[in-house]
């Protein structure tokens, strides 16, 4: 029904936004060749060698002399994950020791590329980087997919082996890796979100919120236990909502309880057009208490979705039209 919030959003126009920005089609075209042939071997008369060996390092010191092989070259066979930092950059120092050990627990699927921004502008500049922790997946020659920000290390374990899950029948790396018993990096289960999953799971959603709302109190911004706390309110809602809702929100407009039992059922069966279309609706015809308690309702909605949702988009535009 709903997609997770998080950093996909920003993730993807990061991503797009380096993909028009670095310009790397000569070396693509190169990766492309060498996975249709053997890779060159450099004679005694010298010429070009090998990309660089999948490296035993999780972490890499890198310049701007030494960025081609490095990282483009070596992202032939690696995934590669830049870290473009600096020793200024308070969320760098939290971003960068997370980054450094997923890539050592790895055994070798990938590797952290540390470009310090301060002493190599130019590499920043390359990937049109406007602020820092900025950290760019590298594969094949090309980035592919990019997120800005310390996000949080669960988040960071689902980057990560998405971009693995993506990458295993195109990077030599991660097979290696596996079969020798590394490769993606299993999130550790915390006990603080599974006894809130228990909790939900057997439809006890007093104790799941609650079990959410203690992990809020100690990490106010952990994104994972906010998403959670809000499908979970949301679908404690929609059980209870009275069925017949939307026959009694239709028939009488100004049942301002109805019209809200109405649009989370909506939510809940997937119609989500008519439930935002519904409450959009209501602000339009109310006033005071009341337009604010069908404006609140809507904006806890939206945050069940991707804020990059189409639909949530439109609404919010409609939402500020109504309200002025």
């Amino acid at each position: 029904m709903t997609q997770p919030r998080g950093s996909a959003a920003k993730s993807a126009a990061l991503s797009a936004a380096l993909s028009g920005a670095v310009d790397l089609s000569a070396l693509k075209a190169r990766a492309d060749a060498a996975q249709r042939q053997p890779a060159p071997q450099a004679g005694p008369s010298g010429g070009e060698g090998p990309p660089p060996p999948v490296s035993t390092d999780a972490v890499i010191d890198v310049t701007e002399a030494t960025f081609q092989t490095d990282v483009v070259e070596r992202s032939l066979r690696q995934l590669v994950v830049v870290d473009l930092w600096a020793e200024w950059c308070g969320p760098c120092k939290q971003l960068s020791p997370v980054l450094e050990r997923l890539a050592a627990e790895s055994g070798g699927a990938w590797v952290v590329a540390k470009v310090d921004v301060d002493a190599n502008p130019r590499i920043a500049q390359l990937f049109g980087a406007q602020s820092i922790p900025t950290i760019v997946a590298i594969a094949g020659g090309q980035p592919v997919d990019a997120f800005s920000g310390a996000l949080p290390e669960p988040e960071i374990r689902k980057w990560i082996n998405a971009l693995l899950d993506a990458l295993r029948d195109k990077l030599p790396s991660i097979r290696e890796a596996e079969a020798n018993g590394g490769g993606p990096a299993e999130e550790p289960e915390d006990p603080r979100f599974t006894e809130a999953e228990e909790a939900f799971e057997r439809g006890d959603f007093a104790a799941a919120q609650a079990a959410y709302e203690r992990i809020l109190d100690v990490e106010p911004a952990n994104e994972l236990a906010k998403n959670a706390l809000a499908q979970v309110k949301f679908t404690a809602r929609a059980e209870n909502a009275d069925p017949s809702a939307r026959e009694r929100a239709d028939a009488d407009p100004s049942d301002l309880a109805a019209q809200l039992d109405a649009a989370d059922l909506e939510i809940a069966a997937n119609d989500v057009e008519a439930g935002f279309k519904r409450l959009i609706d209501a602000v339009r015809r109310t006033a005071g208490e009341d337009r604010n308690k069908v404006r609140e309702h809507l904006v806890a909605l939206f945050d069940l979705f991707d804020p990059a949702d189409d639909r949530v988009m439109k609404a919010r535009r409609d939402l500020a039209s109504a309200l002025f």
